[in-house]
């Protein structure tokens, strides 16, 4: 894919996502609970999607607040459409390693968002800088070692006739980081208290096809027509032996915001 394409965030099938993600969703409920909240704080949910676990996070929150960040229009479409008529809720589309917000928030989640940006200083610095002293980060994303099996399909069917044309030197679209790195980028952002690990879960979509199309190939989906992309996916899927699961590393992060005074 060309340097443009990659530079911005890729835009996504929201309905299908929305469809499909169950896994994400499921997962998302331990992340979920390592959020300490009184109810009635201002929650930046960063990489909100479709709204899903926006609105899992709502229901922690019943005086609080949520501002839902995403780099898709669709899925700020999506995630409107959905909860946008709750007072409490209010929805951005902006890069996230670019985060411009009226207020300092008191506390940012995420999940599964942060592997689709490729410069996580950028991105922390970012975060840090909307959050509060003494606001915390959790998040959980796609860490070292994630889905080997679908990367090494793409790097042999990436090598084939006619993708090999159409994305030129493509650089798969993910930046999956080890605990250890992403441990002294946030305490350079700003962060304390800082405590990132990694965990292997299993996806078994019940529509392994939707789901392998939503989850990993949104950027191909920007650059191919239809006849090409259901190549593509076909192609992927035999290469990969059609799976029924799919196997994933999760980076989990928490951290709190150091208070600038210290």
């Amino acid at each position: 894919m060309s340097s443009d394409q990659e530079s911005r965030p890729a835009d996504w099938e929201a309905d299908k996502y929305s469809r499909t993600a169950t896994p994400q969703r499921e997962w998302s409920e331990a992340v979920l609970d390592r959020l300490e909240l009184s109810g009635d704080e201002t929650v930046v949910d960063a990489g909100c999607g479709s709204g899903n676990v926006t609105e899992d996070l709502l229901a922690k929150l019943p005086d609080g607040r949520v501002i839902g960040v995403d780099g898709s229009p669709s899925m700020i479409e999506e995630a409107t459409a959905r909860l946008g008529d709750d007072p409490r809720t209010s929805f951005i589309c902006q890069d996230l390693a670019k985060l411009q917000l009226d207020e300092q928030v008191d506390h940012v989640f995420s999940n599964a968002t942060f592997h689709w940006i490729a410069d996580h200083d950028a991105l922390f610095r970012s975060l840090a800088g909307a959050t509060r002293p003494g606001g915390s980060l959790i998040a959980q994303c796609g860490g070292r070692g994630n889905v080997a099996e679908v990367i090494d399909a793409l790097g042999v069917v990436n090598r084939q006739a006619p993708f090999a044309e159409i994305f030129g030197e493509y650089d798969d679209p993910w930046t999956f980081a080890g605990p250890e790195e992403t441990e002294i980028r946030l305490i350079g952002a700003g962060y304390e208290d800082v405590e990132c690990w990694l965990e292997e879960r299993v996806a078994h979509p019940e529509d392994p096809r939707g789901f392998f199309e939503a989850s990993f190939l949104a950027p191909a989906r920007q650059v191919l027509d239809d006849e090409q992309f259901t190549e593509y996916t076909d192609r992927l899927l035999a290469e990969m032996g059609q799976p029924a699961s799919f196997n994933y590393v999760r980076l989990n992060m928490t951290a709190k915001r150091k208070n600038e005074n210290e």
